[in-house]
């Protein structure tokens, strides 16, 4: 797929799979140029509510083997389509090439891990003579799937984010309204078209965008809408908590995630974890490492040396294959953390490297001796930002990692099992891990956090397709 091309997509919603393009067209910008890439047809009020009638009208629920199809069929070809996606999500985010084909790679294996537990039988058996009370009976469960779910997804990922609201969902049978950020929707579309042809019946999926007050909100309030699983900002999750109603939420939010470098760490892998930690993605991942917490007994070989494994990280051209940040989102986005590091500077930090900012790229920034009080590190700034903060010993890291209105995740670099295990006890999130950055997992674990990173329920396959599904009790005389 070519710039050519893309620069001539015009887009449909899809409304139970039926494709909407009268609506109000809403243009998506290229960050690195700024020029118009696509535009999608956005939907109004009537066209929501022929979704949600649609999608409860239903149609023949899909047995466990054609989902399990669905999911093979579209991971299949995904992976043939692998260099169009990645070129789509580039255009549309500004992300380098390294990053877009990794993104690539993980929707693939979102696919597959849902297409795998679309194939587990769930459910338990309980006998009932195992009391004086009992009968002889057997309890059993099963899981059933939500009769609608309605997802929001954000911008970093375009195409992962999605793939894990809609992957799980078709595992476990349950239909979705999917909303992608109206700043990445064109991967999100071209996914479910995927599907579509993959096989998925038009009324498990819907995927648009709109207006918040008139379609957003709206959909959110509706009692009909079972679970709302959203992904993206504090301030918004908590719009949406205030205004759901008597539903199921999953609420997937922000992060300021720590890089906890102890005493005894071994320095090469603590700069290596802290530069991927920071830069991937261009810094913009919920579990990106937003605070580098060095021991002071490390903390001037540590920086000096980050300083030169930063120069690594070349800022340029996202469709430079040699490019490994590419922008953030746009350029108001830049315009913030930029901001953020001139604050910072003036409380007393120290720029040792990058900081320029053109348009919406800015360079990978290290900035050393930032006050605990910065707003760069008590809010969460979404790009390649390293503070370095100097932490005295394994109490004070815990503390400083504690300090923020976050709790999503944490890496821990050290080789004292019992300073590990003090951080894994004591450090409230979601996620530690050790000797790996904050954002460590595989697709299928359980992932999410506490505090102002949601609310403790957990995404990842294996456990969407559980909070997109019920648990029903029935018992027999045995």
């Amino acid at each position: 797929m070519t710039e050519q091309t893309l620069e001539a997509l015009e887009l449909p919603s899809y409304i139970a799979g039926q494709p909407y393009a009268k609506g109000r067209r809403l243009e998506v910008r290229y960050p690195y140029t700024d020029e118009v890439i696509g535009t999608v047809a956005t939907i109004g009020p009537n066209e929501l509510e022929t979704a949600i009638a649609k999608t409860l009208q239903g149609g023949e629920p899909l047995s466990r083997y054609q989902r399990y199809e669905i999911l093979d069929r579209a991971r299949r070809m995904l992976l043939e389509r692998r260099d169009e996606f990645a070129d789509l999500i580039r255009l549309e985010s500004g992300l380098c090439m390294r990053e877009t084909t990794y993104e690539v790679g993980r929707a693939q294996d979102v696919l597959q891990f849902a297409s795998m537990e679309a194939l587990r039988d769930d459910g338990q058996i309980f006998s009932c003579d195992v009391s004086p009370q009992g009968k002889n009976r057997k309890i059993f469960t099963l899981r059933e799937p939500l009769r609608l779910v309605a997802a929001i997804t954000p911008f970093n990922h375009p195409l992962n984010q999605v793939a894990h609201k809609v992957a799980p969902a078709i595992a476990a049978g349950a239909p979705m309204l999917l909303k992608p950020s109206e700043k990445t929707p064109l991967t999100a579309i071209r996914f479910a078209e995927l599907l579509y042809e993959a096989g998925l019946p038009g009324w498990m999926l819907s995927v648009f965008v709109g207006g918040v007050e008139d379609v957003i909100e709206p959909l959110i309030c509706d009692e009909r809408v079972e679970l709302v699983t959203f992904t993206g900002s504090v301030k918004i999750g908590k719009r949406i908590a205030s205004i759901a109603g008597y539903k199921k939420l999953c609420l997937e939010l922000g992060g300021n995630s720590p890089l906890i470098v102890l005493d005894d760490a071994d320095l090469d892998l603590a700069i290596t974890l802290g530069a991927e930690g920071s830069y991937r993605n261009s810094g913009q991942r919920c579990t990106a490492v937003k605070r580098l917490l060095i021991h002071e007994k490390l903390a001037d070989e540590f920086t000096e040396r980050f300083v030169a494994k930063t120069k690594e990280y070349v800022c340029g051209d996202p469709a430079d294959p040699e490019t490994r940040v590419g922008t953030v989102i746009d350029e108001p986005a830049a315009k913030l953390l930029e901001d953020r590091v001139h604050k910072a500077v003036a409380q007393g930090a120290k720029v040792l490297a990058g900081g320029a900012r053109r348009g919406a790229q800015l360079e990978p920034t290290v900035i050393a001796d930032v006050p605990r009080n910065a707003e760069m590190v008590v809010q969460e700034s979404f790009g390649p930002l390293s503070p370095i903060m100097r932490i005295r010993d394994l109490d004070d890291a815990i503390q400083l990692a504690n300090g923020t209105a976050y709790g999503l995740s944490t890496g821990v670099v050290t080789n004292n099992m019992a300073a590990a295990l003090e951080c894994v006890k004591r450090i409230r999130t979601g996620t530690v891990n050790i000797n790996q950055i904050p954002g460590f997992r595989i697709e299928s674990s359980p992932f999410g956090g506490v505090k102002d990173s949601g609310l403790g329920v957990k995404e990842g396959v294996i456990e969407a397709i559980k909070y997109m599904t019920y648990v029903k009790t029935f018992s027999l005389p045995w």
